[in-house]
């Protein structure tokens, strides 16, 4: 492998463990503490906790929680990240964003917390970017996460009262805007514009 490619991957494996550590560090916190972090999660249209759409992601109910979505994180994450740690680290950050603001203004009245929406964010990010950008690592990316992931589409639809279905679909959502936004840029800098 070049030494590019090694540089690359070296910092795609430096940037997702950054994020798996975080996430089990205050998971492990939540836990000492008794779960004093869980009203950090996403309360929708509560003006008083806007700011939870940056903890909302890192905070998760139980170990089974925090793991089913460090597994998806840490691969689709790395799909991410070894195209570009930029289209990883914007990507992220605007997926828990938007996708984060989504369910603050139109999710249920519940308490929103896991890293699911991300993850949702991730995976259509990586599926849109297949179709928008078109070029052979994306196509190649896209058909990946579609095998791997393709079952995850029934997860943005209402099921499990306990499960926010509306963090999947806003995170789906936002997945795909970041795709496109991505996509316009690439092609900008490409064009000379």
């Amino acid at each position: 492998m070049p030494r590019a490619g090694m540089a690359r991957a070296r910092g795609a494996v430096r940037s997702v463990t950054v994020v798996l550590l975080v996430m089990v560090l205050v998971h492990v916190l939540n836990l000492a503490s008794e779960g004093a972090l869980l009203p950090y999660g996403i309360q929708p249209r509560s003006p008083a906790h806007w700011y939870h759409l940056f903890t909302a992601p890192f905070i998760h109910a139980s170990n089974a929680h925090l793991l089913n979505n460090l597994v998806g994180l840490v691969t689709l994450g790395l799909l991410c990240a070894l195209r570009s740690l930029r289209l990883f680290w914007v990507g992220s950050l605007f997926i828990i964003l938007f996708g984060g603001g989504l369910v603050w203004f139109s999710g249920r009245d519940a308490l929103h917390i896991g890293a699911s929406g991300w993850v949702f964010g991730l995976w259509s990010l990586c599926i849109a970017l297949g179709f928008l950008d078109r070029r052979l690592l994306s196509v190649l990316l896209s058909l990946l996460v579609i095998a791997l992931y393709g079952g995850m589409v029934y997860g943005v639809l209402p099921g499990d009262p306990a499960v926010s279905f509306e963090s999947h679909l806003a995170g789906a959502v936002a997945g795909v805007v970041a795709a496109y936004g991505y996509v316009r840029l690439v092609r900008g800098r490409a064009s000379g514009s």
